[in-house]
């Protein structure tokens, strides 16, 4: 299982809810960081899947596939992202 499917599912998060997060991350990735950190996941656990999304950016597209979203939405967040930070 996807680490970050697995950090959502240790902390009870159910599977439509991770769907919700996983296709905010693909509308406004700001937001669905807020409402990850709303979670009550411990930091540490947190913070170590994240350093792992760092190093392996294909997690989050694994994690869109394994969930059965379009991936074509999170590359579009991705470039709105740049975007939004060129500006």
């Amino acid at each position: 299982m996807n680490p970050i499917i697995q950090l959502l599912a240790d902390a009870n998060i159910g599977e439509q809810q991770t769907k919700e997060i996983f296709q905010a991350l693909t509308e406004n990735p700001l937001a669905a960081m807020t409402t990850i950190g709303q979670l009550g996941i411990a930091p540490e656990k947190l913070q170590a899947v994240m350093m792992q999304v760092m190093t392996e950016p294909s997690l989050i597209k694994d994690a869109v596939d394994e969930l059965g979203l379009d991936f074509s939405a999170v590359e579009q967040a991705k470039a709105q992202v740049a975007q939004n930070q060129s500006e």
